[in-house]
């Protein structure tokens, strides 16, 4: 027995990212080459020295990432001691580079594997910083441009309104005013 709803139809699915597509499978390769890696080098030595290999990234990447930390709170605690005297703290000088990347290094020399160890070791080469910290600037500043005008919050606010189960109720809140004045009829919500 049919009522004669009609049956919702929902729209095409949209097209996935290069990202995710693939982003899965550099994972899987990349932890595939770690594991031959450490296979051959055992092979070719013995497991110990893979195990003594791993155990010196491990505490050489815990070093960098420590020393980084601290590097990053010392400066937190210079600027908010000259905010708080007074005087406005210094601009970041152009070619100064964060903490970020030296941190990445660290977390990739503990990460188990030679392939990440590489890696972790070129990232705390200072040119390998620079040459990655201005890439992903100019990266940033092109995502910048190309992006619509408009907040985040109305970016956050059209993606909830143009999802294809998404429903909205408006609605209106009633406050409980002390001294019981009565108010007048609220205008209708819109969009």
């Amino acid at each position: 027995m049919t009522t004669g709803a009609q049956t919702p139809t929902y729209p095409a699915r949209p097209r996935r990212s290069r990202l995710r597509t693939f982003l899965p499978l550099g994972i899987a390769a990349w932890l595939v080459l770690e594991i031959w890696l450490l296979t051959m080098v055992a092979g070719a030595s013995s497991g110990l020295v893979v195990l003594l290999v791993l155990v010196a990234g491990f505490i050489l990447g815990s070093v960098v990432i420590k020393r980084a930390g601290r590097r990053a709170f010392r400066k937190l605690s210079e600027a908010l001691q000259q905010q708080q005297s007074g005087v406005m703290p210094a601009a970041a000088r152009p070619n100064s580079e964060g903490n970020g990347l030296m941190m990445l290094g660290g977390l990739l020399l503990m990460i188990p594997g030679l392939v990440s160890d590489a890696v972790g070791l070129l990232l705390l080469l200072p040119p390998v910083q620079k040459a990655v910290s201005r890439s992903a600037e100019r990266t940033f500043e092109r995502k910048l441009r190309e992006a619509d005008p408009g907040t985040l919050g109305g970016a956050f606010q059209q993606a909830r309104m143009h999802r294809p189960d998404g429903k909205v109720v408006q609605g209106e809140v009633i406050r409980d005013e002390p001294g019981g004045t009565p108010q007048g009829p609220r205008p209708p919500l819109t969009h």
